[in-house]
């Protein structure tokens, strides 16, 4: 007999006498992948796809990480004063929730306007009704202790957003994606190789048609990986290799990191490339990361999977475990048909 907490059926959106304290908040954001009284496009796979530019993903984030770096740095303008850590850890705290509230939004727009992969067989799978406490509590600690680690180590009174290395920022952003990859894509290797890991991966695996709500939905062993141990081995990788990776730099590549997180488990029906300043020469030889990539990897389980990069490819490249495209093949885009990732 299955196990009751396994179930994907997700029914409490559409009745609220489910509702506990947990479906309210997660109502009250209002980050669902689709909105229930409004129409999705449903397109069999032979439907070309349109293409979303890279620009359009690298404008998106630096728009959305410039906010709260001009604010900071014009408190410090016009009072003299910079934050308190304490401070700094609450302000950049709000940023990320912002910055990650917005994305979902957009792409919520995006579903609605282009569909999801797969769309033909299966929609995307919802919250589930005996996991929205879990989901919720999820999407709090990966918003609340990436910034709470990154202003402990990093964080200086001496310093504010200007101080940013612009020379080496470019390298920062396109290398720490690759070293968080390196790092992810061995973990989660072996919990899909390895007898006696697959028990701490399988409950991210129930959901065969994720949306971005569920990106960290997975037990608390892989919670910690997800959400501290990889970005801090990845953080550390870059100090070995001589970066600076000051906190306002840090934060910028972690931001990159969420958007690729989140994109990843969107489903989206684009050709989109997960943003890397470093995503051209990736190109070049196979190695950059779409979102039906990772769309992929989900709808395969426990052992001799693919796929398993979220940053890029180069890892799955190198190491062999490429997964064939079905909707993104080159042939299937269509790049005259050009989307917008919205902005306002």
């Amino acid at each position: 007999m299955s196990n009751p907490k396994d179930s994907m059926k997700s029914t409490w959106r559409n009745d609220q006498e489910q509702w506990g304290i947990p479906h309210k908040i997660l109502n009250s954001a209002n980050v669902f992948h689709v909105d229930l009284d409004r129409e999705v496009p449903v397109h069999p796979k032979t439907d070309k796809l349109p293409y979303l530019p890279d620009w359009q993903s690298h404008r998106w984030i630096i728009v959305h990480a410039s906010i709260p770096l001009i604010a900071h740095q014009a408190w410090i303008h016009f009072t003299g004063y910079n934050f308190h850590p304490v401070i700094a850890f609450i302000f950049y705290y709000q940023a990320s929730r912002f910055f990650a509230f917005r994305q979902l939004r957009a792409m919520r727009e995006l579903g609605h306007r282009h569909g999801f992969l797969d769309g033909d067989k299966h929609e995307r799978d919802g919250v589930p009704d005996v996991g929205v406490g879990k989901t919720l509590l999820s999407v709090f600690l990966a918003g609340f202790v990436r910034p709470l680690f990154t202003t402990y180590l990093t964080y200086s009174k001496e310093e504010g957003p200007f101080s940013i290395n612009w020379g080496v920022l470019f390298f920062e952003i396109s290398l720490y994606s690759i070293a968080v990859d390196f790092w992810f894509y061995w973990y989660h290797r072996f919990m899909h190789d390895v007898n006696g890991l697959w028990k701490y991966h399988r409950t991210h695996h129930l959901t065969k048609h994720p949306n971005p709500l569920l990106t960290i939905y997975a037990d608390s062993e892989q919670e910690f990986f997800d959400i501290a141990g990889i970005p801090l081995m990845a953080y550390g990788t870059m100090k070995l290799l001589g970066f600076p990776m000051g906190f306002y730099e840090w934060h910028i590549c972690q931001l990159y990191v969420l958007f690729a997180e989140v994109a990843g488990h969107s489903g989206l029906r684009l050709h989109a490339t997960v943003p890397n300043p470093m995503a051209w020469l990736m190109r070049k030889f196979d190695m950059e990361l779409v979102i039906e990539d990772h769309d992929l990897h989900h709808r395969k389980g426990w052992r001799k999977s693919h796929n398993y990069g979220k940053q890029t490819r180069i890892w799955d490249r190198v190491f062999g475990t490429c997964g064939d495209r079905i909707e993104s093949v080159d042939a299937n885009v269509d790049y005259e048909n050009r989307a917008t990732m919205p902005i306002f």
